[in-house]
């Protein structure tokens, strides 16, 4: 399990790459609060985070499997990953947070689009999105 990859996996470049393609810029493996919980995806000033699990490991309610050799040590292991989640989801909400949760045999396009959907929420949705601060107009300015 060392040797598991902990950023930069296919499905995780998949959803940046189409992400990216959509306009929205973020940070990467970074920790939205203090902590060792890095998100995979984060928009800083929206507060939104993004984390792309793995099926097998996050116990995805569609493709969850438990290993048959070592039963016991797996279920305690698979268990306390989605606990984990569920406190960093938590902390995260009660921190200001907007969480998004991406299974790793999502569409990329579909959970982009969930994505931008909670950025945009938030306020920072990119291009076509809503300005966060209207510029001022040229009869305000001249007034002054």
């Amino acid at each position: 399990m060392q040797h598991q990859g902990r950023r930069d996996t296919a499905p995780e470049l998949a959803l940046r790459r189409e992400v990216w393609r959509r306009g929205l810029r973020y940070r990467v493996d970074v920790a939205p609060i203090r902590g060792r919980r890095r998100a995979d995806l984060v928009f800083t000033r929206a507060k939104v985070a993004v984390y792309v699990d793995g099926c097998f490991w996050h116990r995805c309610p569609v493709h969850a499997t438990t290993p048959k050799a070592n039963r016991a040590w797996w279920v305690a292991k698979l268990d306390a990953n989605a606990a984990r989640d569920r406190a960093t989801d938590r902390d995260l909400d009660a921190a200001g947070w907007t969480v998004v949760r991406v299974w790793e045999h999502e569409q990329p396009a579909a959970a982009a689009s969930r994505v931008l959907a909670a950025a945009r929420a938030r306020g920072r949705g990119g291009p076509g999105a809503a300005p966060a601060r209207s510029a001022p107009s040229a009869s305000s300015c001249a007034q002054r």
